[in-house]
């Protein structure tokens, strides 16, 4: 099937075929290749996107695919190895006809298939841990640091783990992962307010949830998001320094510079260039978003205080 697949160019999200077994129907879950991250599976794999008769069937607005609305010879409906090829919208005459790999990043599209794509929408960025604990013990100290990360732990909380690194995702849009504004919320709350939620992991009965809102909503200047996390002023400004502190591992050049350098390289004569160029500028790109994000929330608390007086 990847040879003929691979026939087409990919593009994202915007396809215009699918290949699948004509047999995959029939095929037991565990012949399908599972891929696992931080973001529940939403990534497909090229084998799991292209047997899933679900994910065809959804563009092509059918409920099932009826094997026998194809006109195949009883053994051809029989052999597991024909493909068919599904058209999912009208394409024009002599314009191209993509394929899609998969929803997926650059980073995972270079590393399984040797390209990139300009302003790929399943881009992230990833804010490590140890970068979080290395701005809140310059900030505060390494001690101060380690009983609020381990605070955090206490109400079940972690990361995503690759490689026994733990991380953060930033997503296209500049939203950062729930669970990193949580961290930075107990970071950035009073020593009353902190020594309040410790006492009540250690004794209530509630949920972690309600630990979290019950005992934060009282602080000043914060709002509520649509995930029931209260973003601080003091959430905002490390939101901030880790945008500084992660694009500083870009070296001197500006993000101009790089969209420059990206402009006039070769994808053929000079692809690992152009590559990681694509890659840097996208991520630097997403930090932009984030900064925005982050001056965005302000903005609104700023209004919402305005309402109140």
């Amino acid at each position: 099937m990847v040879p003929l697949a691979d026939l087409f160019n990919h593009k994202t999200g915007t396809e215009d075929v699918h290949f699948t077994f004509a047999s995959s129907a029939g095929e037991s879950e565990d012949d399908t290749e599972n891929t696992t991250n931080c973001s529940d599976g939403e990534l497909q794999t090229e084998s799991s996107f292209f047997t899933d008769d679900r994910s065809i069937s959804a563009v092509i607005g059918k409920t099932s695919l009826d094997r026998a609305d194809f006109g195949y010879p009883q053994d051809v409906k029989e052999n597991s190895t024909v493909l068919e090829m599904i058209i999912v919208k009208d394409v024009k005459a002599g314009v191209e006809v993509f394929n899609t790999y998969g929803l997926m990043g650059n980073a995972a599209l270079l590393h399984r298939y040797g390209f990139t794509e300009i302003d790929n929408p399943y881009d992230i960025v990833n804010i490590d841990l140890d970068l979080v604990v290395q701005w809140s013990s310059a900030t505060f100290s390494g001690r101060f640091t380690r009983s609020r990360l381990s605070l955090w732990r206490r109400l079940s909380y972690a990361g995503c783990v690759s490689q026994n690194s733990e991380y953060f995702e930033i997503s296209f849009d500049g939203e950062p992962q729930i669970e990193l504004l949580i961290l930075l919320h107990i970071i950035s709350l009073t020593e009353d307010a902190y020594t309040e939620l410790n006492l009540a992991v250690s004794v209530a009965e509630n949920s972690k949830e309600s630990l979290i809102y019950n005992s934060l909503k009282k602080s000043n200047g914060m709002l509520l998001s649509s995930d029931g996390i209260l973003l601080s002023k003091g959430v905002r400004r490390a939101l901030l320094s880790l945008a500084d502190m992660r694009e500083s591992l870009y070296g001197l050049s500006s993000l101009d510079d790089d969209i420059e350098k990206l402009r006039n390289s070769c994808c053929i004569r000079e692809r690992k260039l152009y590559h990681s160029l694509t890659l840097r500028v996208s991520e630097r790109r997403i930090l932009n978003r984030l900064r925005t994000w982050s001056a965005g929330i302000a903005r609104r608390v700023a209004f919402s205080k305005k309402l109140k007086r």
